[in-house]
C-alpha cells in the first residue's frame, strides 16, 4: 500500500462503487487488515490518519473482525478496548453516524468476549455513563448507543464463543449491570421529557426509548424467546428490579412518552408497557402493590381508548391491543375486578373491540389479542368468587354479534390479486380469526346462536333458490353470497369444534349444536345441485365446500369421533326431528356421500380434493369411526370401484399426491378386518388396469 490516499480510495470504492469488479478488487485488496492480526496497528494509524468515513470504517471493521475470529492476547484487547473508548471521547460527535455505530460495536465486542477475562471489561457502563455527564448532546448520544448497542450485544449470540461461555456472559451482565442500565434509561427519560430543543432531544429521546426497551427485552432466563413472533411469555425480571417496576413513575413516564411522541416513537413506549404488563406475578410481594400497578396499566389505557390519542396509526393500534391482551394472561379476573375503575374500563374495551371489529379490513391482525382478552375474560367466570358483577353479561353478546356481522359483510365480489390475505383462503389467518370466538360464543349461546340463524337463515334461502333456478345467475352476487356463507359456515365449525360449556346445560347447547349443524348440512345438499355443480373451479364455490369440509371435520371430532359416541344423545334427537339423521351411523353415510361427490365430479380443484381426502383420512384413521365406516354401502362400493369412471381425480395430475392419499386410506380400511374376499376384490380393479 503506497499511501494512505490510495487506501482511502480503495475503501471508497468497495463501499460505494456500483461496479462490482471495482468492489471485488478492493476487497481483495484490503482483506488482509481483518485476516492478519499483524495488520492492527495499520488498523490504529488509519483510524488516527485517516480523513474519510469509509476509512475509518474499514479499520473498525477490521479490528471487529480481528477479536470475533482470533485468540487476541488480553493486553491487546484491552488496548483496543481504551483506545476505541478515547478515540470515542475526543473525536466521536464529530464523526458520521456509521462511523460511530462501527466503533462501538467494537467497543462492545471486544467487551463480551472479555468480560470474565479482565475487571475492566466490565466497567464499560462507567464509560458509558461518563459520555452521558458530558455539556455536549454529541457525547450524550454516544453514552446512549453505547449501552443501547451493548444490551443487544450481551443478549445475542456470535459466531467465535461458545454457547455456555455466552449464557455465562449474558447472566454475568445481567446480574451486574443490565438494571444498572435501565436506571439509566429511566432517569434519562425524565430529565428529556421536559427539553423545549426538541430537535436535538428527540434523537436522544429516541435513543433512551429504544434503550429502555432493550432492557425490558432481554433474555433474562435463557428462554431464547423468538422475538419474530406475536406473542411471548411472563417477562422474568429480577428481583433486584422490583423498586423501580413498582414506582408508578415507571409506568407513567411510558404513558406519557406514548402521548408527546409521535409515530414510531410511540410505538415503542406502548411496548415497553407491554413488556412491563407482563413482569411476573411473584415480583409483587404483597397484593395492595399488584392492585396499584395494575391500575395504572389500567387507568392508562382506559385514558387512551377514551382519547384516541396516536390509535390513528396502525402500528400503534396493533401494539395497544397487544397490550390489552396482557391484561388476562398475567392477572386474574377477580384482580381485574378489584380495581375500582374496573367497570368504565370493561365497558371501554367492549366499546374499543366493536369498533376494531367493524374496521375488520384494519384491524384484523389486532383483533386476535382482543378476542384473546375476552374469552379469557369469560372461561375465567365459572372461576369467580364474590358478588362484585364481571359485567360480562352486559359485554360480550354485543362483541359476539358485532364479530359475526363483521364477518359476514367483510366479503366482496371483487377477489384480491394475492388471495393468500383473505382469511378465506389462509388456513392460519382464518385460525387466528377464529381461535378464541367459540368460547366468546357459548358463554351467551342462545343468543349468538339466534344472532347466527337470523343471519343465516335468510341468505341460505336465496342462495337455494339460486340453486335451484334453471335461468343463469349473477356471478358477482353468487361470489358474494358464497363468500357470505363461507364465513358463517367457518364460525359454525369453529363453534361445533369447541365443546366448552359455560354458563348453558350440556342439553340446552347439544341442541343449539344441532340447530346450527342442520342448517349446513341442509347445505351441503344444496351447493352440490342443478347449475352449481358446473361452477366447481370458480374461487367463491371453492372456499365454500372448503368451509363445508371444515365443518364436517370439526363436527365429526365433537360428535362423531371415538371419544363422543355416547355423548350426544340430544343432538340425535334434534337432528333427527329436522333431517332424519337419527344416529351416527346415518352421519358418517351423509358425510362419505359428500366426499364421494367431491372426488367424482370436481377434480379440477386440488386443493379442494386435498381437504376431501383429508376428511376421508381423519374418518378412517379412528378406530370407531373406522369400525363404522366399514358398515355403511358408500364404502363398499368404493372398495370395489375405485376407478377413473367413478372418482375422476384419478386421473388428473395435480392430484397425484392426491391418490395416495386415497389409497392409503382405502388400504387402512381394508386391513382393519382380515377378509381376504374384501383384499381380493379392492385388487380386481388395480388388476384390470395393469392387464
Amino acid at each position: 500500500m503506497e499511501s494512505l490516499a490510495q487506501l482511502e480510495t480503495l475503501c471508497e470504492r468497495l463501499y460505494t462503487s456500483q461496479n462490482s469488479a471495482e468492489r471485488a478488487h478492493a476487497e481483495s485488496t484490503l482483506k488482509c487488515f481483518s485476516l492478519n492480526p499483524d495488520y492492527i496497528p495499520q488498523c490504529q494509524y488509519i483510524l488516527d490518519n485517516a480523513s474519510t468515513p469509509y476509512a475509518l470504517v474499514l479499520a473498525s471493521s477490521s479490528l471487529l473482525k480481528q477479536i470475533t475470529e482470533h485468540k487476541l492476547s488480553l493486553q491487546m484487547r484491552l488496548d483496543i478496548r481504551n483506545y476505541v473508548i478515547n478515540y470515542l471521547a475526543t473525536r466521536g460527535p464529530e464523526l458520521e453516524n456509521f462511523v460511530i455505530g462501527s466503533l462501538i460495536q467494537l467497543l462492545c465486542r471486544v467487551t463480551k468476549f472479555g468480560w470474565f477475562d479482565d475487571d475492566k471489561f466490565r466497567e464499560v457502563v462507567k464509560e458509558a455513563t461518563n459520555f452521558l455527564n458530558q455539556a455536549s448532546s454529541g457525547h450524550y448520544s454516544i453514552g446512549l448507543k453505547m449501552l443501547n448497542q451493548l444490551v443487544s450485544e450481551m443478549n445475542q449470540p456470535n459466531v467465535g464463543l461458545p454457547l455456555v461461555q455466552q449464557r455465562k456472559v449474558a447472566c454475568s451482565f445481567r446480574d451486574q449491570s443490565l438494571f444498572q442500565i435501565f436506571q439509566v434509561s429511566i432517569t434519562s427519560l425524565h430529565q428529556l421529557k421536559s427539553d423545549g430543543n426538541f430537535q436535538v432531544s428527540g434523537v436522544l429521546k429516541e435513543l433512551t426509548l429504544s434503550l429502555a426497551l432493550k432492557c425490558l427485552s432481554f433474555d433474562f432466563i435463557g428462554s431464547s424467546v423468538d422475538e419474530s413472533s406475536e406473542e411471548f411469555g411472563t417477562l422474568q425480571i429480577p428481583s433486584s428490579w422490583k423498586p423501580v417496576v413498582q414506582d408508578p413513575s415507571t409506568l407513567q413516564i411510558f404513558f406519557d412518552y406514548y402521548r408527546i411522541m409521535g409515530p414510531p416513537l410511540s410505538k415503542e413506549a406502548l411496548e415497553c408497557l407491554v413488556r412491563l404488563a407482563s413482569v411476573r406475578r411473584s415480583l409483587f410481594t404483597d397484593d395492595p402493590a399488584r392492585f396499584q400497578f395494575l391500575g395504572h396499566l389500567m387507568n392508562g389505557t382506559k385514558e387512551i381508548i377514551q382519547t384516541g390519542e396516536g390509535l390513528a396509526d396502525h402500528d400503534n393500534y396493533h401494539e395497544f391491543c397487544r397490550l390489552l391482551g396482557r391484561f388476562k394472561v398475567n392477572y386474574q379476573l377477580s384482580e381485574l375486578l378489584s380495581v375500582e375503575s374496573y367497570g368504565e374500563w370493561i365497558h371501554l374495551v367492549a366499546e374499543f373491540t366493536t369498533k376494531s371489529l367493524q374496521s375488520w379490513q384494519w384491524a384484523s391482525s389486532s383483533v386476535y389479542y382482543l378476542l384473546g382478552l375476552w374469552s379469557r375474560l369469560v372461561t375465567s367466570v365459572p372461576y369467580l368468587k364474590g358478588e362484585t358483577p364481571s359485567l360480562l353479561d352486559e359485554t360480550v353478546p354485543k362483541i359476539t354479534e358485532g364479530f359475526i356481522t363483521s364477518r359476514f359483510n367483510s366479503n366482496q365480489a371483487d377477489f384480491p390479486d394475492d388471495l393468500s390475505e383473505d382469511p378465506l383462503d389462509n388456513a392460519e389467518l382464518l385460525q387466528d380469526h377464529l381461535e378464541f370466538f367459540p368460547y366468546l360464543c357459548r358463554y351467551q349461546y342462545e343468543t349468538s346462536s339466534l344472532c347466527i340463524m337470523k343471519i343465516m337463515d335468510p341468505i341460505l334461502q336465496v342462495y337455494t333458490e339460486r340453486a335451484s333456478s334453471p335461468m343463469p345467475v349473477d356471478a358477482n352476487e353468487l361470489a358474494v353470497i358464497e363468500g357470505q356463507i363461507s364465513w358463517i359456515v367457518h364460525i359454525i365449525a369453529a363453534i361445533l369444534k369447541v365443546r366448552q360449556i359455560t354458563s348453558c346445560r350440556t342439553e340446552s347447547q347439544e341442541l343449539i349444536d344441532a340447530e346450527l349443524a342442520a342448517r349446513v348440512l341442509q347445505l351441503s345438499n344444496v351447493t352440490d345441485i342443478g347449475v352449481h355443480s358446473q361452477r366447481y373451479g370458480e374461487i367463491s364455490k371453492q372456499r365454500l365446500d372448503r368451509a363445508i369440509l371444515t365443518f364436517f371435520q370439526n363436527f365429526r371430532k365433537s360428535y362423531v369421533g371415538d371419544h363422543a359416541m355416547h355423548s350426544s344423545k340430544q343432538l340425535y334427537l334434534r337432528l333427527s326431528e329436522l333431517l332424519g339423521l337419527h344416529d351416527h351411523l346415518v352421519l358418517l353415510n351423509f358425510i362419505v356421500g359428500k366426499i364421494a361427490m367431491n372426488l367424482k365430479h370436481y377434480p379440477q380443484c386440488e386443493d379442494v380434493i386435498e381437504h376431501t381426502l383429508s376428511l376421508f383420512l381423519e374418518l378412517a384413521s379412528g378406530y370407531m369411526t373406522g369400525k363404522l365406516l366399514l358398515k355403511l354401502d358408500s364404502i363398499k362400493f368404493i372398495i370395489v370401484n375405485h376407478t377413473k369412471e367413478n372418482f375422476r381425480f384419478l386421473e388428473e395430475y395435480r392430484c397425484l399426491h392426491g391418490r395416495t392419499t386415497f389409497y392409503y386410506t382405502l388400504g387402512y380400511l381394508i386391513f382393519m378386518e382380515d377378509s381376504p374376499v374384501k383384499f381380493k376384490a379392492f385388487m380386481e380393479p388395480l388388476l384390470q388396469v395393469s392387464v
